[in-house]
């Protein structure tokens, strides 16, 4: 029989099947070797293409790959990824005792019946689909038994192959039992720490499947590895030179510069302390870009971090700090942006489906897209989606979170039905993964308040005395003009006039898209009112594009540099992170947090004696939908009413720690029952799915019993993660990312509908990222509809037509825009 795993699309070279077992051992050796579990993935690795040793197999794959034949085998039509997972089972889980050995099979077997989709539910309302995969589906003995000696001749003899898994035993249970179960401690309870291992495991066999497929594909034979300790610490001296730098400037001796420096002194001194969560509580304005990255760079060489990670709430974020830090680096290889999955779940592969030739679909999964990078910029959306989401791209991110140190920027966003499964994220990169976490905010959200709390570290606040730092930071007045009375869009516009002429520059920012946009609108329309129609009008939403909306900021920062008048009508994506400084800011009433985030969009630098921001309350706004917004609008609300009663309430001013801590936690109590994912089609909570107990008297094990008269299912894992992972999105109507034909967004559009290489792919989604816009499904039907929609690479890239987008409003459902000075 011959060793076929895959076949070179350009050169029809052969790769066999023990080259690839070998190969994909090698790097989830060292993959698993972060958790101490080297031999655990290695062993997913060994096995999970054992299915190949297989006649029918190789006919498949020679006859799918031959250009003289016309009518193809039917993808998916041999099952290659069963036997590995059966193997465990039959030689460790039902015939041995070892209950450790069990558990290896249960945790390594369903990562490799998995690889091609997602992983299997141990238990569900219907049953065990991972027992019908190992235990129940029937493979021909002949022919199973045929891969298992092949296997033991070509790979590991068999007498090796059981002391390699004797080790990966002692590895599992050293692990499990690393931390003594508590009721306190959520995250070292045993469903908890099954579900992590699972999805480590699961992540590092697909992470290493997939790069050796590329490197196969490529004709190379290993990707350079980065001595991340040498380039640490050239970035660390470049930093410090442009920091020394900063200190030799005009203002270097203002109170704000002052204060700035002072914070990043203590980041530095703060770097020294082992692993664990940390809060870096900079006031808005405060530096927190280069003070975070200070610490991050002399920590990451203190203990050995293999990667920096910054994790923001927007793609507006984004673009903007991985420029300053590229630019203050000097380095345009080494920094990775990662915006969003372009082709997102387009390309996933069912169970049965096969890897063993290249198509456009293999072509998009092995473009390299797994975090391997020194220092990357991504969104809390592809943080969440590597540990929850469906789709096997989104977890072979996930052993690259570990060994890090990730930087949560204004993780006060953290959507709110996520945030116990964000909590038990972060402590098991705390307790397992070896990385360090900081929450990095000037408004810190009490997430140690809520029942599956986020394990802070004891003394973990950076910055010292920080109720004074905020005092002296105080750039701006909070004047309360919503306690008494709303505003409409008309009326708005000649509050904006008078302001205008008062203050100067002028942000405005409300809470949905409609009222934005029809606002600028009405003020375009009345533009001569504004000085005579010399002061110029500006429109932002996440209709656009990011590189469209950076180009619109750089805008407004000229008028703003020159000191002239200018407006911008904004929804929220400008105040988290955006480096710009208005005069005066118009904020519709929102929750605490989202006002103090408008407010460092004011006086940003404190070149100014106080400046004015006005909170409104805006009442075209449908915030029906909206149910954070509208919650946290009430509970603000509540506290403007007790400073109006009584002055010297929740420390004095609505931007006080006190405030905050006081608004967190009565939004946290309205929410209480969203915290934990509620998934309606299963009436289940994502928390319990993922790692509800045995003795659960409502979850699926008990019914499980009760139905099958009084039996046990023999397993000790029985969560569902796949069915957790279908039903799990961070934004819970789903979007679709879409390139739009805004400036390089045509070529890359162009370059999409050639037929390059992995690489010349690789490159190119990576690109497109500044270029998409993310759209429900009922938008993309009505531009379906309107013509404005097409796609490339097979269908599996969705892309807006030229007449489908628009300078001022990005997005145009109606496909009648004028495209031709786009990008200009």
């Amino acid at each position: 029989m011959r060793s076929i795993a895959h076949i070179r699309e350009s050169d029809k070279q052969e790769q066999t099947i023990e080259e690839h077992l070998l190969g994909v051992q090698m790097l989830a050796e060292r993959y698993g070797a972060k958790l101490n579990l080297r031999h655990v993935t290695g062993l997913a690795g060994l096995l999970h293409d054992l299915g190949k040793y297989n006649v029918r197999f190789i006919e498949y794959i020679l006859a799918a790959t031959d250009s003289s034949i016309t009518d193809k085998p039917k993808r998916g039509s041999v099952d290659h990824s069963t036997a590995g997972g059966k193997l465990l089972y039959d030689f460790f889980h039902s015939k041995d005792n070892n209950s450790y050995k069990r558990r290896l099979a249960e945790i390594v077997g369903n990562a490799i019946i998995s690889h091609h989709s997602y992983l299997h539910d141990f238990l569900n309302s219907s049953g065990s689909d991972y027992l019908r995969r190992v235990r129940d589906k029937a493979l021909d003995e002949e022919e199973y038994e045929l891969m298992k000696q092949t296997f033991f001749k070509k790979v590991m003899n068999e007498q090796e192959f059981h002391h390699y898994v004797n080790k990966a035993t002692t590895e599992l249970e050293q692990f499990l039992n690393k931390v003594e179960p508590t009721p306190k401690k959520i995250s070292s309870l045993p469903a908890t720490k099954y579900m992590f291992l699972c999805k480590f495991v699961f992540s590092a066999l697909i992470d290493a499947d997939r790069t050796n497929t590329r490197l196969f594909e490529q004709n190379r034979s290993e990707d350079p590895l980065i001595d991340t300790g040498q380039l640490f610490q050239d970035y660390y001296d470049k930093l410090m030179t442009e920091i020394h730098s900063l200190q030799k400037d005009g203002e270097a001796h203002s109170t704000i510069k002052l204060l700035r420096r002072n914070m990043s002194e203590q980041c530095e001194r703060f770097a020294c302390k082992p692993s664990g969560i940390y809060t870096l509580s900079i006031p808005t304005g405060g530096g927190k870009t280069l003070a975070s990255l200070r610490y991050a760079l002399r920590h990451a060489l203190e203990y050995g971090k293999k990667r920096i990670i910054y994790i923001v709430p927007y793609t507006t974020i984004i673009e903007q700090n991985a420029q300053t830090v590229r630019k203050i680096l000097n380095d345009e290889v080494n920094i990775l942006e990662h915006h969003s999955n372009v082709i997102e779940g387009a390309f996933e592969l069912d169970d049965e489906d096969q890897d063993g030739f290249i198509t456009t679909e293999q072509k998009l999964k092995l473009a390299k897209d797994n975090w391997d990078a020194p220092i990357i910029f991504t969104t809390m959306v592809q943080f969440l989606n590597a540990f929850y989401a469906n789709g096997s791209g989104n977890i072979r991110r996930l052993h690259n979170l570990c060994e890090a140190v990730i930087i949560f920027d204004e993780v006060q966003k953290v959507p709110t039905p996520c945030i116990s499964l964000f909590n038990q994220a972060l402590n098991f990169l705390k307790e397992y993964g070896q990385s360090t976490l900081v929450l990095c905010t000037a408004t810190q959200p009490a997430l140690d308040f809520v029942e599956q709390k986020l394990e802070l570290s004891p003394d973990g606040e950076m910055i010292e005395k920080i109720d004074d730092v905020i005092q002296e930071f105080k750039r701006v007045e909070i004047l309360d003009h919503a306690s008494d009375q709303t505003f409409d869009n008309e009326r708005l516009d000649e509050f904006v006039q008078n302001t205008l002429q008062d203050e100067g520059s002028v942000l405005v920012i409300l809470n949905t898209k409609s009222v934005v946009k029809k606002l600028y609108e009405q003020m375009m329309e009345q533009q001569m009112k504004y000085d005579g129609g010399s002061v110029p009008i500006y429109h932002l939403s996440t209709s656009m594009c990011a590189a469209h909306r950076q180009a619109i900021l750089e805008k407004v920062r000229e008028h703003l540099h020159d000191k002239e008048k200018v407006i911008c009508v904004s929804t929220q994506l400008i105040e988290a992170g955006v480096d710009i400084s208005f005069d005066c800011v118009i904020r519709s009433l929102a929750g605490l947090d989202s006002i103090a985030q408008a407010a460092g969009r004011c006086n940003r630098h404190g070149k100014d004696t106080l400046r004015n921001v006005y909170v409104i309350d805006h009442e075209e706004e449908n915030l029906m939908h909206l149910t954070e917004i509208r919650k946290g609008k009430e509970i603000t609300k509540l506290i403007l009413k007790d400073l109006q009663l009584n002055p010297s309430h929740h420390g004095g001013h609505l931007l006080s720690r006190q405030a905050m801590e006081f608004y967190f936690k009565k939004f946290y109590m309205k929410v209480k029952p969203d915290l934990n994912y509620f998934v309606k089609k299963v009436s289940r909570n994502m928390t319990d799915l993922l790692y509800s107990a045995k003795n659960d008297v409502d979850g699926f094990y008990q019914h499980y019993i009760r139905n099958n008269g009084g039996q046990h299912l023999p397993l000790f894992i029985t969560n569902s993660y796949r069915t957790a992972a279908e039903h799990f999105h961070v934004i819970k109507e789903v979007t679709t990312s879409v390139i739009v034909p805004y400036g390089k967004g045509k070529e890359i559009i162009t370059d999409l509908n050639g037929n390059g290489t992995i690489d010349d792919l690789t490159k190119v989604l990576r690109e497109a990222q500044q270029y998409t816009v993310n759209l429900y499904k009922h938008e993309l039907d009505e531009l379906d509809r309107n013509g404005g929609l097409s796609s490339c690479l097979d269908g599996k890239v969705l892309v807006l037509k030229e007449g489908a987008y628009s300078e001022e409003f990005g997005v145009d459902i109606d496909n009648d825009s004028d495209m031709e000075f786009l990008g200009s």
